[in-house]
């Protein structure tokens, strides 16, 4: 029978395990994806530990929101699809009860792509709630426009790194914030125009200066935290800040009497939303084409070492890139 990976109990990489249970026969709207690969992301391991905002139900909870594969079976009223496409999933809202860390998955129709032609398998896995989170905080969210400064936190992980690939493709200047100098190499490689190094400057001081004095137009903070207040200061009065992640656990100071408009933004919002997901998919097949988005993978590793792939995780051995897991 087709294998599922589940935990009964909140906790470390070792809870996971693998089982074995029917496909799910696709209902009315409904395609069931026979999975070939599909990415770990910091919210299966929020899931995992039990640190997740929205309740896990255990136990036989399952995990992943993201993966690509072929499909499989037709519910009635899913026109336009046909068995054998293939497809990227672009949600799954209720990932604890099919989540993509399976041989099958059944879901509705509307929350599958078709996959970008000359994509292999292993970047296809691991490409879209990173591009697609990066695209809808900039793009449809803050309005980035060609030649905005965008300061963009966290920039080495998934996210940061396609917001900075992301920025560049619209014709924006994307400015890497980093914690560490030795990452300068490797961001502006990745695409960054300028990169700040907290452990060597003032992100201030230094954001002014990429700026040409006037402070970055669009701020995007994946980290939250104390450390916001810094990039309140490093925009330009009348700009914008997106928070998209929370990566510093502490409490953020709330920003009052800012001069900026600030929007907090949540995947969600818009990958469940058929237009919002059409110009995605757009965006994203043009700037795979163009070779402007390139999808960094760190490892790969086999169903039955799920496990390991988790520890990986944990340790940030994979240096902000994508771990795969291949079915």
């Amino acid at each position: 029978m087709p294998r599922v990976v589940v935990f009964d109990e909140f906790g470390g990489p070792d809870v996971l395990h693998v089982v074995e249970e029917p496909a799910v026969e696709p209902a009315v709207g409904e395609v069931r994806v026979r999975i070939e690969a599909f990415a770990v992301n910091p919210l299966d391991q929020m899931m995992r530990s039990g640190a997740s905002p929205a309740p896990v139900p255990l136990p036989h909870a399952r995990l992943g929101v993201e993966g690509t594969g072929v499909i499989d079976a037709l519910g009635p009223g899913t026109n336009g699809l046909k068995i054998g496409d293939p497809v990227i999933l672009t949600a799954v809202p209720d990932a604890s009860t099919r989540g993509s860390y399976a041989e099958y998955v059944t879901l509705s129709a509307s929350r599958v792509v078709a996959r970008p032609a000359g994509l292999g398998i292993t970047e296809a896995a691991a490409v879209w709630v990173a591009y697609s989170t990066a695209y809808g905080a900039l793009v449809e969210k803050a309005r980035m426009r060609p030649g905005d400064h965008v300061l963009v936190t966290a920039a080495s992980g998934g996210v940061g790194r396609a917001a900075l690939q992301i920025a560049r493709q619209i014709g924006a200047v994307p400015i890497a914030l980093t914690r560490h100098t030795a990452r300068t190499d490797e961001l502006l490689a990745a695409g960054a125009a300028a990169v700040i190094a907290t452990d060597q400057g003032d992100v201030v001081e230094a954001a002014r200066h990429h700026t040409g004095g006037t402070g970055a137009d669009i701020v995007l903070d994946m980290v939250m935290g104390p450390g916001q207040q810094d990039l309140l200061k490093a925009a330009r009065p009348g700009g914008t800040l997106v928070t998209a992640g929370f990566l510093d656990p502490r409490p953020t100071p709330f920003p009052g009497g800012t001069p900026l408009t600030i929007f907090s933004y949540r995947s969600f919002e818009h990958t469940l939303d058929a237009d919002a997901v059409k110009r995605m998919a757009a965006f994203l097949n043009a700037g795979l084409r163009l070779g402007a988005l390139r999808p960094a993978i760190d490892k790969v590793f086999a169903l039955d070492d799920v496990v390991e792939a988790h520890r990986h995780l944990e340790k940030g051995l994979h240096a902000g890139k994508k771990i795969v897991v291949a079915v």
